[in-house]
């Protein structure tokens, strides 16, 4: 099939070259090329549908590993929110300090400027943060 839409004519095979193929696919029983059109949109519908069910496999093993390390670097309420999308509501941790951060006016700033304009502008405001964590007895996690 792949080759019969190739954009050179010159590649494309002749309707004895796909008789012959259907044949072959065949085995030399008879049958219509409606038939074996059929059976081979089934079997490409088949390996579709493994295929499918192998990608959403992999989605779901991927989504449990980031929702454990989620769980392994924060809070179990924090996650939750997090997951969820609503808002991290304040709590008090012993051991850790969360700090979300907002850049009041981004959109509009990146807007109304260049791309490499609103890089820089990111850039020079992180290395701030991470001169004032290299002060403190801290962890970041990007």
């Amino acid at each position: 099939m792949k080759q019969c839409w190739s954009e050179d004519p010159e590649d494309r095979p002749s309707l004895d070259d796909i008789f012959s193929q259907f044949k072959s696919i065949n085995q030399g029983k008879k049958s219509s090329v409606a038939d074996s059109m059929l059976r081979l949109l089934e079997k490409y519908s088949h390996d579709l549908e493994d295929l499918v069910q192998a990608r959403t496999e992999e989605l779901e093993l991927e989504k449990q590993k980031t929702e454990k390390l989620l769980s392994q670097m924060l809070p179990q309420s924090v996650a939750e929110a997090l997951k969820a999308g609503t808002t991290v509501i304040p709590e008090y941790f012993d051991q850790v300090t969360i700090y979300f951060s907002d850049i009041v006016g981004f959109t509009i700033i990146s807007a109304l400027s260049e791309p490499m304009e609103v890089v820089d502008l990111l850039n020079d405001l992180y290395t701030l943060f991470d001169a004032v964590l290299n002060s403190h007895d801290v962890y970041k996690v990007s």
